[in-house]
């Protein structure tokens, strides 16, 4: 049954939306609009990128979201610190965080969610238990960071270490964290990933059209277990690095699925499928593979 705290989905149709730069990329729309049609519902996911937006510009951008009928949309980088200040109200998940990345309608009033730590808590679960609970680096302290480190002391884990090239990043982060998990700022990648049985890439390095790596290859090792958020592309030059040596990687693509899914729940008051999103999102990474490799 859907939500019926919005009165424009009586006709079955779901306006959401995606705010962000770059994100042409994205396998959201796919994902929305191919859960929502498993349903009997009919979803416009609309792109909304805009580089280098200010504070006044997305106050601007989030009016229209309140005004033009949208159930919400999901916010990405560089945006998910930049809006929280901006909205009428957050979940208490997003302000203990810190960090947006899904904006719910809710009669006219903006509401900030982070479906970025439950989806990745879904995702990274199994990988936290088989390496027993022990130290996990994070690299990149901003939005996605800061999501993910709340995931990682929520599921159990021994100790973090946060690097960022912008060291008070990190030193903020830590320091939300208190009382949750044992954790400090990383002052180098070689000092966090010492001694660490897993990592996690949460910073937008490896994402198209970077080529780089957060990491150096020598880092990394069969005794690890790595996960990227980034998902274009999908095997990261990270985690093609790290499988080389052994270690047990994780895509960018059970974040995706898993945060997307939690942020339709939030627009429509309905659980989608798991499955048909997953076979969205594989759809737009199979055709991106096809046209890289096009003569």
């Amino acid at each position: 049954m859907l939500n019926s705290d919005h009165p424009h989905f009586s006709n079955g149709r779901i306006l959401s939306g995606l705010l962000g730069a770059p994100i042409a990329q994205s396998a959201a729309p796919a994902m929305h609009e191919r859960a929502a049609e498993a349903l009997g519902l009919r979803c416009h996911y609309q792109l909304i990128e805009v580089a280098g937006a200010g504070r006044e510009e997305l106050m601007v951008l989030l009016g229209g979201v309140r005004r033009l009928g949208f159930a919400g949309i999901n916010v990405t980088f560089p945006y998910k610190e930049a809006v929280v200040d901006l909205l009428d109200d957050l979940s208490p998940d997003a302000t203990r965080i810190g960090a947006v990345n899904t904006v719910v309608v809710r009669d006219g009033r903006l509401i900030g969610c982070n479906t970025d730590t439950t989806g990745f808590a879904r995702a990274v679960t199994q990988l936290v238990t088989a390496s027993a609970h022990g130290a996990v680096a994070l690299i990149g302290a901003g939005g996605a960071g800061k999501a993910i480190a709340f995931a990682l002391a929520g599921l159990g884990v021994a100790d973090l270490r946060i690097f960022d090239c912008e060291h008070a990043k990190a030193v903020h982060l830590t320091a939300r964290l208190e009382g949750r998990v044992r954790a400090r700022a990383a002052h180098s990648i070689e000092d966090a990933l010492h001694g660490v049985v897993g990592m996690v890439n949460a910073s937008p390095v490896g994402m198209l059209p970077s080529l780089g790596t957060p990491v150096p290859d020598a880092l990394l090792h069969a005794g690890l277990w790595v996960a990227d958020t980034v998902y274009s592309p999908l095997w990261t030059p990270l985690l093609t690095a790290a499988r080389t040596r052994g270690a047990t990687v994780m895509t960018g693509r059970e974040l995706a699925i898993y945060q997307a899914a939690d942020a339709f729940e939030l627009f429509t008051g309905v659980a989608p499928s798991i499955v048909e999103m997953g076979i969205a999102f594989d759809g737009v990474m199979a055709k991106r593979y096809v046209a890289s490799h096009a003569a």
